[in-house]
């Protein structure tokens, strides 16, 4: 299914979102808003449970923000264009899902922070991860950043505007795969379908539970996580997963 500069596909119980927006993928207002739009609906699909995010072609997983229309903007009216922005790493974030992040090449500025707020980053080693608003008059997203560079080379992107390598980033711990560029597909695809056999509602809970006892204090966040796995055993598909490890055998998961 194309949606404007998306094309969505769906592979069994794994969908793939590709930013279609040569020859960089930059992004314009109106394709954060398709970002927006097609990760609230894939959150309540229930045929589905994980998501590959990538850019089409080879030069750029997405190089961010479109600066001709940038440069174009209203200053007055940045705050309206933040709060757009700001919904689109949300709805990537907090996808009901898990999201892998596929990155074909450079992931720059906002491109970076798409990648950030996926749950998994695999990078081709023609990929590499930066903060590049400094050079243009804008902040980056250190917010998002923070949550996987250590305090000194946040800062060092974030001031500098220099990119990384994908083998630093996966050195970092911020990628947690590096393969060829020929391989960056079928390894997200491979990671995705072993994500999605798992029971749909358990992935749904612990996704919801991981975003929120992230920056928990760890005994308050070990209590709600427990309340979680609590309500998880209340379902079919936990007592259905039980059976199926006594029994040394694959689960039938019906998603409740």
């Amino acid at each position: 299914m194309h949606v404007d500069d998306l094309v969505i596909e769906q592979h069994g119980k794994v969908l793939t979102v590709t930013l279609n927006a040569p020859p960089v993928n930059a992004l314009t207002m109106v394709r954060y808003q398709q970002l927006t739009d097609a990760f609230e609906a894939i959150g309540k699909r229930m045929d589905v449970h994980c998501v590959v995010l990538t850019g089409a072609g080879t030069r750029a997983f997405c190089a961010g923000l479109d600066l001709n229309e940038f440069l174009a903007a209203p200053a007055d009216k940045d705050h309206e264009r933040a709060a757009i922005v700001r919904a689109t790493f949300k709805a990537i974030r907090l996808c009901a899902i898990p999201v892998i992040a596929a990155v074909n090449g450079p992931a720059l500025g906002a491109g970076n922070v798409l990648a950030a707020v996926s749950d998994i980053r695999i990078a081709s080693e023609k990929a590499t991860f930066g903060m590049p608003e400094i050079n243009v008059g804008r902040c980056g997203g250190a917010a998002h950043m923070g949550r996987l560079l250590s305090p000194g080379l946040l800062r060092m992107m974030y001031f500098t505007g220099e990119p990384i390598s994908a083998w630093e980033a996966h050195r970092l711990g911020m990628v947690e795969q590096v393969v060829t560029p020929k391989r960056l597909m079928p390894a997200a695809m491979e990671l995705a379908g072993t994500i999605a056999a798992k029971s749909p509602i358990g992935l749904r809970m612990a996704k919801e539970a991981i975003n929120k006892v992230e920056w928990m204090p760890v005994e308050e966040g070990y209590e709600l996580e427990q309340q979680y796995s609590s309500r998880l055993l209340l379902t079919e598909d936990a007592k259905e997963a039980t059976r199926a490890a006594i029994e040394r055998r694959a689960p039938n998961f019906k998603g409740r």
